[in-house]
């Protein structure tokens, strides 16, 4: 703090007025998303120059600027609440900027910090509207998330400059689910790194931290319903209900995946008579006989045990790399899986409607807990008489996979979709293949949410369905990297990838200048 500069002199100018929010009034105003009136022109005075916008990742929307001191924290200012549901927030910001937090309280101080809510049901609730002014600011908005993300922006203003400058920032994310996806199951990570995550997801405003943890290499988290299939290195329930607390202060969903019929090894591994078959008897890594009752009853447990540990409410089903499925015959390789098909669906059914059933058999489960489902791309076929239901949201990852179809074919069906291509967005330990280590400039410079296979975006028309995006750490081969370079290795990246997500338009800042920044508020 001590080598702060005055607050008209902190940063760079932003864009103006993207009509996105309502005008703010001297308490902050709605940060609901109707059009913007136009600024007052400031008052001319001799004091202080008109203020630049805040320097933040990511950066804000909108920035009126205006003249006056700013805001800096100060022994004695406080954090003052009008909602008692803003608790959590306001006692997280004070500790942070080293304030006093005074609850509820109606008066108006030199120096406050007020948290409020106008609970604007027409805004977008991740929306906040900050005014700095006469010494004071506020931070309104229509929900709990918009109000937290507001206090990350005057933190890192604090961080970096040691200042908020005057005037009204409104903000909002352009895309609702902004993600991590982490491999704890081929590589065991500790209960402390991953809360690091969550802290500093949070600060960059991302809302959900996806956790793969069963896989052929391991089963990471500690099950009452089938504890023989614990891996020795895992997680217990109370860790695990310690990160869903701190994800839940810091509004980030913590999305779990139980990755079938595919990825079941450690599943298989204490069950081998689930294990799927070739026609020879030959067993098949990592899949699971899904003719076999057996199969699901196991998954449909698990499913609904961990529905009681992550209450969020996102789901990911897996469905990817049905090793049945990558065979040029699948009836012939899989006379057993075919018979099934043909006994549940009729006498025309394939191995790629049965395994489509199964999809929409754990939705059904994970669904009867109001969680919305999703699965991965190569889980969805084309054609078939058993179609997967229209609400299983499209996890798109690559399209390397046989019989691989383009995004279009995905969002033409009206369904909904997440980026995670694995072009850009794929961080997987040991670089096998043919990936490499994914770096924070291309995302920056060459990746959008519409980008979702290689290098090509889809149409525009088609942005509103692409729900947003996720980074992902991948623990193909897990003592590739430490926990510890794994951090500083997705560092970079993922500030360029909520970067995107946040904004939808060019970033202002060039690359190098944008990595500057990420180094002077960490």
């Amino acid at each position: 703090m001590a080598g702060a500069v005055a607050a008209g002199a902190l940063v760079a100018a932003s864009g103006v007025g993207l009509g996105l929010w309502a005008a703010s009034g001297d308490d902050g105003g709605s940060a609901g998303p109707t059009a913007a009136s136009p600024a007052k022109s400031p008052s001319p005075s001799r004091s202080y120059p008109l203020s630049t916008a805040p320097r933040t990742i990511p950066a804000v929307r909108d920035h009126t600027a205006e003249r006056g001191p700013g805001w800096r924290p100060a022994k004695g200012h406080r954090v003052v609440v009008d909602d008692p549901a803003l608790a959590d927030e306001g006692r997280l910001t004070a500790g942070e900027l080293g304030l006093t937090y005074a609850g509820e309280e109606d008066d108006r101080r030199a120096g406050d910090l007020r948290l409020e809510l106008n609970r604007d049901a027409g805004a977008n609730p991740e929306s906040y509207t900050m005014t700095v002014r006469d010494g004071r600011v506020t931070v309104t908005a229509p929900g709990e998330a918009g109000v937290f993300y507001g206090t990350r922006t005057l933190k890192q203003e604090i961080e970096g400059a040691g200042a908020a400058p005057e005037g009204v920032v409104r903000d909002e994310p352009a895309k609702q689910r902004r993600g991590l996806m982490l491999d704890i199951a081929r590589k065991h990570y500790t209960a402390g790194w991953l809360e690091d995550r969550i802290r500093e997801l949070g600060d960059l405003k991302y809302n959900e931290i996806g956790l793969h943890f069963s896989d052929d290499q391991g089963f990471r988290i500690e099950s009452d319903s089938h504890p023989e299939i614990v891996s020795e290195q895992h997680l217990t329930k109370a860790q695990v209900r310690r990160i869903v607390d701190l994800a839940e202060s810091r509004h980030l969903t913590v999305v779990p995946e139980i990755d079938s019929p595919g990825h079941l090894g450690a599943v298989i591994a204490a069950h081998p008579d689930l294990q799927l078959r070739d026609a020879n008897g030959d067993a098949v890594r990592g899949a699971i006989d899904i003719s076999k009752p057996g199969s699901a009853e196991i998954v449909d447990d698990l499913l609904d045990e961990y529905a009681g540990l992550f209450p969020g409410g996102q789901w990911h089903l897996g469905g990817d790399e049905y090793q049945a499925l990558v065979v040029s015959d699948p009836e012939a390789s899989f006379p057993g899986l075919a018979a099934a098909a043909r006994e549940k669906y009729g006498s025309g059914a394939t191995v790629e409607d049965l395994t489509t059933g199964w999809l929409d058999d754990r939705a059904a489960t994970v669904r009867a807990h109001d969680r919305t489902p999703r699965a991965w791309n190569d889980g969805f076929f084309r054609g078939g008489s058993v179609r997967a239901a229209k609400d299983i949201q499209v996890a798109y990852w690559t399209g390397k996979e046989i019989g691989a179809r383009q995004p279009v074919e995905y969002l033409s069906e009206g369904r909904e979709v997440i980026n995670h291509n694995d072009e850009f967005l794929y961080y997987v330990l040991g670089e096998p293949l043919t990936f490499v280590y994914p770096t924070g400039e291309r995302i920056y410079e060459q990746w959008t949410p519409l980008v979702l296979r290689g290098t090509t975006a889809v149409p525009e028309r088609y942005d509103d369905q692409i729900l947003g995006g996720s980074f992902a750490v991948w623990g193909d081969v897990p003592r590739a990297q430490t926990q510890d370079q794994v951090a500083a290795g997705i560092r970079l990246p993922l500030r360029a990838t909520v970067q995107k997500l946040w904004d939808p338009g060019e970033p202002e800042l060039s690359w190098a200048q944008f990595r500057n920044l990420a180094d002077e508020l960490d």
